[in-house]
C-alpha cells in the first residue's frame, strides 16, 4: 500500500522559490570582483533567476546540457545555480585555481556549451578557448562596460546584457527529482579530476541536512558568510541551505585575503562563516596583528582538512569565536559529519571537551559509515581500532560522471572514502590519515595528521606536514617539515623535544626541515604528493 502523500518532486529551484515568496526582502549581499558592493534581495535574485532562464533557452541549452562557471561568490554566481539547474540543465562550477592542463581536461570531459566567467578569469579564460572547441559561448560575469574592446573568444557578451533582453515571466518546470542539477570534479592530485554529478534530489536533501542544528545549524537569524568557494563542492551547500531557512546571505567575491574578509564580517554583521583551515590560520594572525576583535561572529564551521585544535583553541579563548569541526567529500556533496557536543558532555569545560570537538564528528542524519579492515571486516567503535572508512547515504556519489569505468563502491554498496578513521563508542569518528599518507613504521601506523595538529600547536610553527621517508630498519619513518611564524624562530632540535610525552615515542619524528611555504591543492589541502617528489630520497640522520 502506498501513502496517499503528494508527488512533489524536489528541486533546485523550489528552495529560491520558497526564499521570494516567504523571505523578500532578506538581503544578499556580495562583494564584486569588478569592484563596489552589490545589494538586493531573495525576490529580486529570483527574478533575475528566471530572466537567466530564458535566457539560456533563447541560446539552445536544453536539459542535461553541461554549463561551465568559472566564479567567485557573488550574487551571479548565485543566480547561475539556481537559472541553470531550474531548467533541467547542469551547472558545471569549474575551480579555477587547478592547473591549466586539468582545467582543459575537465572542460573537455564535461563537454561544456557555454561557459561563464568573472572578469578576473579574462586572461585565463582568452588562454583556454582555443583548446576548449566544445564551448559554443563565453559569457563575462559583469556588465558591457567592461567587456574588452577586442576579443577572440567566440560569441563573448556580458551576463547583464543577456539577462536585460529577457523579462521575468518564467515558470519553472517539473522533472524527475533524480534529474541532474551541478557537476563538480574531484581535485585530482594522484590522477585525472573525477566528476561528481549531483541530483535536484540529492542537492535538497543535502541542504535540509546542513540547516540541522548538530550539523552547519543554518537558521533564520544568521549572517551566513561563505569563505569556502562556490567553485569547491557547492560551497558546502550554503547558497542552497541560506535560502531554505531565510538567512542573510553574504559573498565575499574574490576578496579572500584577511583584511578584506575581516571588513564584510564587520560590515554586514555576519554571524556564521564555513571555511577550510588555511583560511582561519591566517585571519587569526591578521586578528592578532592588528589586536582586532569580532563584534558579531560567533561561530564558524571548519572541513576541507583537520582543524588543530590549536587554532580551536585560540579562536575561542581570543576572539570568542566557536570552531565546529565537519567532514565531507566532493563525493558526498560534501557534508557527512559534524562535530558538536551531546547531552552526555554538559558540563565539560572547553579543555576537557577539545579532544572530542577535534574529532571529525557524529554523522548527520542520511549519511552511515563503518570503518574495515583490509579484509573489508567491520572493525568495532570503541575509539582505537582504525580502519578504511566506507560511507553511504542518499547524497553520496554512487559513480563518477562518463567515467567508462566502474566507481568507488564496495560489493555492498558503500562508498570507499579513501579515508582512514576510528569512530569510537559515541559515534565521534576521527580521520588519522588518508590511506596513500599514513605511515607504517616498523609494522606500527602513525598518524601524519595528529603530528601536524601537535606541531601547529607550537607558538613558532605557522604550518607543519609530516610524511613518511624510507627506513632501513623500520621501512617508514615520520618527516615533520615547517613553515616558521614571521619574526619567530625555533630550530629543529627544540621541536623534536616538543613531541616528547605528548605521542608515543615510536610517533615521534625522526626529521624536522624547514621551508618558506607549504604545497597545496587547489582547495587548501596539503599537496603530499609534492611533498614526497620534493623529498624523494630524503635519509634520515
Amino acid at each position: 500500500m502506498l501513502g496517499l502523500m503528494m508527488a512533489e518532486p524536489l528541486r533546485v529551484a523550489g528552495i529560491l522559490e520558497h526564499a521570494a515568496k516567504w523571505h523578500a526582502d532578506t538581503e544578499i549581499v556580495a562583494r564584486l570582483p569588478e569592484g563596489g558592493i552589490h545589494r538586493y534581495t531573495y525576490a529580486a535574485a529570483h527574478r533575475r533567476a528566471k530572466q537567466l532562464a530564458k535566457a539560456l533557452l533563447r541560446l539552445g541549452v536544453a536539459p542535461g546540457d553541461r554549463v561551465g562557471t568559472l566564479a567567485w561568490n557573488t550574487h551571479r554566481h548565485f543566480e547561475l545555480y539556481y537559472g541553470v539547474a531550474g531548467i533541467g540543465a547542469v551547472c558545471h562550477t569549474v575551480n579555477p585555481r587547478l592547473f591549466p592542463e586539468q582545467l582543459v581536461y575537465i572542460l573537455n570531459h564535461a563537454e561544456d556549451r557555454l561557459l561563464f566567467f568573472d572578469l578576473t578569469f579574462l586572461p585565463l579564460v582568452e588562454r583556454l578557448a582555443p583548446i576548449c572547441p566544445q564551448v559554443e559561448k563565453w559569457v563575462l560575469l559583469a556588465g558591457p562596460e567592461h567587456l574588452p574592446a577586442q576579443s577572440a573568444l567566440p560569441g563573448l557578451c556580458s551576463y547583464e546584457d543577456l539577462l536585460s533582453a529577457e523579462r521575468a515571466d518564467y515558470a519553472w518546470p517539473l522533472f524527475d527529482e533524480n534529474t541532474a542539477c551541478s557537476l563538480c570534479y574531484t581535485s585530482g592530485t594522484t590522477d585525472q579530476p573525477k566528476g561528481v554529478l549531483y541530483s535536484h534530489r540529492s542537492t535538497v536533501l543535502h541542504a535540509l541536512a546542513a540547516c540541522l542544528p548538530d550539523s552547519l545549524g543554518c537558521a533564520a537569524l544568521d549572517v551566513i558568510m561563505p569563505v569556502v568557494p562556490m567553485f569547491h563542492v557547492n560551497a558546502w551547500g550554503l547558497p542552497y541551505a541560506a535560502p531554505i531557512v531565510g538567512a542573510k546571505l553574504v559573498l565575499p567575491g574574490a576578496g579572500m585575503d584577511s583584511a578584506s574578509l575581516y571588513e564584510l564580517f564587520e560590515s554586514e554583521g555576519v554571524t556564521f562563516s564555513a571555511g577550510v583551515p588555511t583560511i582561519w590560520l591566517a585571519l587569526l594572525q591578521f586578528m592578532r596583528e592588528g589586536h582586532r576583535q569580532f563584534s558579531t561572529l560567533r561561530r564558524t564551521v571548519v572541513g576541507g582538512s583537520s582543524c588543530p585544535p590549536a587554532l580551536m583553541t585560540a579562536f575561542e579563548d581570543e576572539l570568542h569565536v566557536t570552531i565546529t569541526h565537519a567532514w565531507g567529500m566532493t563525493e558526498t556533496s560534501p557534508l557527512g559529519t559534524g562535530a558538536r557536543l551531546t547531552a552526555k558532555h554538559k558540563g565539560l569545560s572547553a579543555a576537557e571537551s577539545l579532544p572530542i570537538r577535534a574529532k571529525q564528528g557524529r554523522v548527520v542524519y542520511g549519511v552511515d559509515m563503518k570503518i574495515v579492515d583490509d579484509e573489508g571486516i567491520a572493525l568495532p567503535h570503541n575509539g582505537m581500532a582504525f580502519g578504511d572508512l566506507l560511507v553511504r547515504g542518499p547524497w553520496v556519489v554512487r559513480d563518477y560522471f562518463g567515467s567508462g569505468t566502474p566507481g568507488e563502491l564496495t560489493a555492498d554498496g558503500w562508498f570507499r572514502t579513501g579515508d582512514v578513521a576510528t569512530i569510537d563508542p559515541d559515534g565521534y569518528m576521527q580521520i588519522t590519515d588518508r590511506s596513500k599518507d599514513v605511515i607504517k613504521s616498523g609494522g606500527e601506523w602513525i598518524s601524519s595528521i595528529d603530528l601536524e595538529n601537535l606541531a601547529i600547536s607550537h607558538p613558532a610553527v605557522a604550518e607543519a606536514a609530516v610524511i613518511g621517508v624510507p627506513s632501513a630498519r623500520w621501512a617508514e619513518r615520520p618527516l615533520l617539515i615547517v613553515v616558521r611564524r614571521p619574526g619567530l624562530d625555533v630550530s629543529a632540535k627544540e621541536l623534536l623535544a616538543f613531541f616528547k610525552g605528548k605521542v608515543a615515542r615510536f610517533c615521534e619524528p625522526d626529521a624536522v626541515e624547514f621551508v618558506d611555504q607549504l604545497p597545496h591543492t587547489a582547495t587548501g589541502k596539503l599537496l603530499k604528493t609534492q611533498l614526497r617528489k620534493d623529498f624523494a630520497g630524503y635519509a634520515v640522520a
